[in-house]
């Protein structure tokens, strides 16, 4: 069992900078857990104190049951994958797989069993005998990987590994990893994984769950699908989620029953209503995902025109993000090719009629950022 259990971690420096603030986090057996968050955030620094690399100032760190707040790093069973992959340059690929199972005393027929299983799960038996200086960036990240997985751990810990690989390398290797983790659970060798990563792209392709972080504290854990659909605050909803959330500062009405900005006025349904009955006349901050904005009015009916002016386009192929001015405040549309209207023939500057799908609106308390969507 290789369960994580972190009871009020902290993280205080010589100096007193508090860089973890009390995390409680419980990551499953076999379960892949991604921490995402901006640079600062403390992503990194909370996985090195799993590892064993950084000293716990506060709290209880468990693996499998087992206190291991005192325990050396090489007594935790994790392995550890870097950002730098740290590959010994005069070894071979093999030897580099096999160095840290030889200064463990294991025999040679099992070194040869495992180093060859990991080239053999990792397609690269073709590279044992190269050295890293013949090996691309995705192959030595191979190689890494591979290293760690020889030590049969019970807890991967990855530390941003893809982030020296181009847009297309790293597309690549999430696949390969992801699928790794769910060939060693079916083969009956589930190891649990914790992947540290500032792209919420990666986090939310790879996690089953996903630990959103920000100044030391954890924001939400969940899902990728909840933590897009049903955020906890408006920092998570803007973090996660690409083009990000469409995130101002609004004004509701005196009854309650619409949101104003530059002139604008929003009727809210019925349910976004009932949130705002004991906030009229004061500031919330609106939340719109970029596919809830239409260029025409939706099928369904519900969507409220809104008067805008398009400032530029940019044409991804299957999609098209439209970015316009609505009210004075910048909107981001994420819109079908075909679902354009005669707003593909409009030019900068150019006014068009957007629909809002009101029922999709998430709405935050503007001091805390809580969502008030999520309380009820």
């Amino acid at each position: 069992m290789a369960q994580l259990s972190l009871t009020k971690i902290e993280k205080i420096y010589p100096n007193g900078f508090k860089a973890v603030h009390g995390v409680d986090l419980e990551v499953k057996d076999g379960e892949f857990m991604v921490f995402v968050g901006p640079s600062g955030c403390a992503k990194s620094t909370l996985l090195r104190m799993v590892a064993g690399l950084e000293s716990i100032s506060a709290g209880e760190l468990r693996i499998g049951g087992n206190l291991v707040n005192q325990l050396p790093a090489k007594q935790r069973g994790i392995a550890m994958v870097f950002q730098n992959y740290a590959l010994y340059p005069h070894m071979t690929v093999f030897d580099n797989l096999a160095f840290g199972l030889k200064l463990a005393g294991t025999p040679k027929a099992e070194i040869q069993t495992r180093v060859h299983e990991a080239a053999r799960l990792l397609e690269m038996e073709h590279l044992l005998e190269r050295y890293p200086k013949q090996l691309s960036g995705g192959q030595a990240q191979r190689v890494a990987v591979g290293r760690a997985i020889v030590k049969r751990p019970g807890v991967f810990l990855f530390d941003e590994p893809l982030s020296n690989l181009d847009a297309k390398l790293r597309a690549s290797m999430r696949v390969r990893l992801t699928d790794l983790h769910r060939t060693l659970r079916d083969s009956g060798r589930p190891s649990t994984v914790i992947y540290v990563t500032h792209d919420q792209v990666e986090a939310m392709t790879m996690g089953e769950r996903i630990c959103v972080l920000k100044d030391g504290t954890i924001q939400q854990v969940d899902t990728p699908s909840t933590l897009y659909e049903r955020p906890a605050n408006a920092f998570v909803a803007g973090f996660i989620g690409s083009p990000e959330m469409n995130l101002h500062a609004v004004q509701v009405a005196a009854d309650g029953a619409a949101l104003h900005w530059g002139g604008l006025v929003l009727p809210l349904p019925a349910d976004r209503r009932a949130l705002l009955a004991s906030r009229s006349a004061q500031r919330v901050t609106l939340g719109l995902r970029p596919e809830h904005l239409h260029a025409v009015a939706p099928a369904s009916g519900d969507g409220a025109a809104l008067p805008g002016t398009l400032r530029f386009m940019e044409n991804m192929g299957s999609e098209v993000f439209v970015h316009a001015d609505i009210g004075g405040l910048p909107f981001t549309a994420r819109v079908a090719p075909e679902a354009l209207g005669d707003l593909g023939t409009k030019s900068r500057g150019d006014g068009h009629v957007f629909h809002l799908q009101a029922k999709a609106l998430h709405l935050f308390d503007a001091d805390s950022g809580v969502n008030l969507c999520t309380l009820h």
